[in-house]
């Protein structure tokens, strides 16, 4: 039986690849800032963001998706990112949150048709026939109640829903937060494939190994800081990374940058 994660994704292979660059952002909560003049880019292919709980990852991608409050300079292919989420939807942005965020009650075809709620009526029918051709286990669900399924099964409906908006930069919030090792393998494959078909995409992820397997360029946030950066298999050699996440012991003059 094909898995979901050998479909290949053909969103976004229409549209110019987007860049996201970040330049001195903060963001909190009321007068509680968690991110401080963070800088960074996101360029087409998979990006990770790596961290420990309470770095601020939820933050930022909150941050980016008009959520929390943010002050800076975020870029979407030179133009300013809007602030309000509906208009970051229709920049081409789209995020899958922590925890799904389903709809439980509600068929999976249902909770499909919702992330194409911004997209004209016919041109929803075009995606909702190409969503279910990459996630074809999910045209065997479509009825299904989304609140029936397993975690893993609930994580493809969330990233589906996600991509029935056609986004050129997805965003993954602790996709495989609860998985199976298997599921969390699949998912994660899927993301580089979304990646390689053309949709660049910002992933926040705890399970720092597998991350940087399939990413292309990784940053590590620390106490709303980020604190080292660089390609991901560089990024897994370090002693930031080894030490603080991998249980590896590393020489004391390593540097923190990769």
């Amino acid at each position: 039986m094909m898995h979901w994660s050998e479909r290949p994704f053909v969103h976004g292979s229409q549209a110019r690849h987007a860049h996201l660059r970040v330049r001195g952002l903060g963001a909190g909560y009321g007068a509680f800032l968690v991110l401080r003049g963070l800088e960074f880019e996101v360029r087409p292919g998979l990006t990770v963001i790596l961290g420990p709980n309470g770095a601020g990852k939820t933050t930022l991608l909150r941050a980016l998706n008009g959520l929390v409050q943010r002050t800076g300079e975020v870029l979407l292919d030179d133009a300013p990112l809007p602030t309000r989420t509906d208009a970051i939807v229709r920049s081409g942005v789209a995020l899958v949150a922590e925890g799904r965020q389903l709809f439980p009650q509600m068929t999976v075809l249902e909770n499909l048709e919702l992330g194409g709620w911004l997209v004209p009526k016919a041109e929803r029918a075009t995606r909702l026939e190409q969503v279910m051709n990459d996630f074809p286990k999910l045209r065997e669900r479509a009825r299904q109640l989304a609140g029936t399924m397993s975690g893993g099964e609930q994580q493809m409906v969330a990233v589906a829903r996600a991509m029935m908006s056609a986004p050129r930069l997805l965003m993954l919030d602790e996709p495989s937060l609860g998985l199976a090792p298997r599921m969390v393998d699949e998912l994660l494959a899927i993301a580089r494939r979304i990646a390689d078909a053309g949709t660049t995409v910002l992933m926040v992820e705890q399970n720092v190994k597998k991350a940087l397997a399939v990413a292309d360029r990784g940053y590590v946030l620390e106490r709303g800081a980020l604190v080292a950066s660089g390609h991901a298999k560089l990024l897994a050699r370090s002693s930031v990374i080894r030490e603080a996440y991998l249980g590896a012991q590393a020489g004391k003059n390593e540097s923190v940058r990769a």
